[in-house]
Order: structure tokens, then sequence, then C-alpha cells
């Protein structure tokens, strides 16, 4: 690992006085399990790491009643345990608590932030392998995409997508579910940033998997919970724990009258960034969401995927976890 100058900063403020107006020469450590083991692969090798340990303000969760519902605000240096032990939060957004529930294990959850699931890298093993010089470290070509290459793991959505790694945040889609918006404070003040602009397919060595400048820092995420939202998450895994999802399905709607109205599907784990599945979204709208209707929006989902070599079978999974995920947000039983 190379040798870098540690920063322990206490306010946004001096953080933003320590970053670099280009990538790689700083990097920012929330709970590190991700930075090091970038430092370790030598993908990352920073000059200065600034901790976020010590910044005021960065660990609050703050519930409010707004006129349309409930309103939620939760800082980016919020531990995902914290997260998923909320008992306000396991009320009005199950899907964001169980979610955060079962990322990694015990000990990931207890020092991983909400800032660091959605900035983390890819986790591409192209990308993670120092050896291979992939279009995002200087290359001129993706390796995943040949017909012989190893892309079991990888994009089924690729259209457009010059590299097609997979955005590796399970909380993004949950998130982008409910709306929410991101507040990153940098050089210019704070700006806030819709999820649905958050997100970006990276192409070259100065590009990452968010919009966010290299003098940036995530601050907080936001989103509003109306009276009446159902909301469920549904992963595919592999095994239960220190694992990320082969595709995972986020659903949150308002349900009046059995009726399925103001739908949001996004899917993770199958693209660059997290995708919303527009066609399953006004496939299941002003429905009422039983077996039959779930199904026909889970296929819609599915729609419009271009699998790679090894990956064809995301397609039946993302159709299952659309399925399950509106089933499990109305309270019924996607096993029987």
């Amino acid at each position: 690992m190379k040798n870098f100058t540690f920063y322990q900063p206490k306010t946004v403020a001096q953080v933003v006085n320590l970053l670099d107006t280009k990538w790689g020469k700083t990097e920012i450590l929330a709970g590190g399990t991700d930075l090091l083991d970038l430092q370790k692969e030598y993908v990352a090798q920073p000059d200065k790491v600034v901790s976020l340990s010590g910044v005021a303000g960065l660990g609050n969760i703050d519930i409010s009643q707004a006129k349309s519902g409930t309103a939620v605000k939760i800082g980016a240096g919020v531990k995902l345990a914290a997260i998923a032990e909320h008992t306000e939060l396991k009320k009005l957004v199950p899907a964001l608590t169980q979610t955060a529930a079962i990322v990694g294990g015990p000990q990931i959850r207890n020092i991983g932030t909400l800032g660091g699931n959605l900035c983390q890298r890819n986790r591409c093993w192209y990308f993670r392998d120092e050896h291979v010089n992939c279009l995002l470290k200087g290359g001129d070509k993706c390796f995943a995409l040949p017909a012989d290459a190893e892309n079991r793991y990888h994009a089924i959505f690729t259209q457009g997508h010059k590299c097609v790694m997979v955005n590796p945040s399970t909380l993004a889609p949950v998130l982008l579910a409910f709306g929410g918006t991101v507040e990153v404070q940098g050089p210019k003040g704070i700006r806030v940033i819709d999820l649905a602009q958050f997100f970006q397919a990276p192409s070259s060595t100065g590009q990452r998997e968010t919009v966010l400048s290299p003098d940036e820092v995530v601050i907080s995420v936001l989103f509003g919970v109306p009276a009446g939202h159902m909301n469920a998450s549904y992963e595919v895994r592999q095994k239960q724990s220190y694992d990320w999802p082969l595709v995972q399905a986020a659903a949150s709607f308002n349900y009046a009258d059995k009726k399925a109205d103001a739908v949001r599907i996004v899917l993770g784990h199958v693209a660059p960034t997290p995708y919303v599945a527009t066609k399953a979204q006004e496939a299941i709208t002003g429905k009422e969401i039983t077996e039959e209707t779930a199904a026909l929006a889970g296929k819609a989902a599915a729609s419009g995927a271009k699998p790679l070599g090894q990956n064809g079978y995301k397609v039946k999974l993302v159709e299952t976890a659309v399925k399950r995920a509106l089933l499990a947000a109305v309270g019924k039983k996607y096993w029987e």
C-alpha cells in the first residue's frame, strides 16, 4: 500500500478544503470497507486520505411531519446498522431498513455508512485487478464485453454503455424508488441532486460512478413518505451474507382502494446505474397487486434486457424479484 497523509477534519468545510480538483490524489474515508480494499488492490493510491469519522452533523436521522406526509433526512455518516435498527424507519420505510439489515455482515454494517454505500466503487473483477488496464483505469476497452469474458455478474441492460459494470449500492435502488435527493457540499456551497441524476455510467478514468466532483462530499439524503405509502425490496443472492445481490428490485407506491399509484420500481445490479423499470411501473399503475399483475410487471421490467455471454439467467431473476417485491409491499406471501 502506498504511503499517504491522514487527515481528521471536524467540519464539512474543512473536508472540502482538503479535497482536490482531480480524482486520485485524495480519497474520502467513511467506514473504510471499500477504500481499504481499493488501496490493497493498488486501484486507489492517494496522497491524502480524509476521514469523516470526526465530522460533526453527519450522523443524524431526522424525521418530521410535512404537508404531504413524512419527511426523512439521513446523514451520510449514519451507520448501516443504525438505519436497520431505527424503530420509526422500520414502520415508515421497511424496504430501507430491511435492505440495510442484510448488507455484508454485522461487522460491515456497524462500520459502513450511508454515504459510503452510495459512493462505493464498482466491484467488477477486471476493474479491481491491478494488472488489468480497463476503461476506468486509462485503458481503451471493457474486458467484460467479449463473448468469452467472465461476465456472469455484469449488466444485462447494456445499451449505450462502454463499461458494463453494475452499480454495487443496495441502498441506492430503494432510495431512488422513494424519489430521494442527495445533499452535497463543495467549494461553492451546498447543492441538491435528485438520486435519479446522481449516478452515472463511467467510461473513462476521469469519471466515477456518481456525478460528484472530486472536491465535493455527500452530507445527507432526503426523501418524503406520503400517507398510505407501500414499499418493499427483494434481493436474489447466492448466499445470505457477505455478498452482493445478483438482482435487486425496490418497489414504492401509494395503494388507495387497492389501486397502485405513483409507482416507482427500481432495479439494482443489472446496469451501470440503478435502473428505473419504466415499463413495469406502467404495467402495474392503476391495478390491484395480485400474483398475476405482479408477474406481468416482472416480465415488463425484464423487457429490453440484452444479456452478455454468461448472465442471461438475470433476466428471469428480474421477473421474480419485481414480482416478489410488489407482493411483499402489500403483505402478500410470494412463496405460496
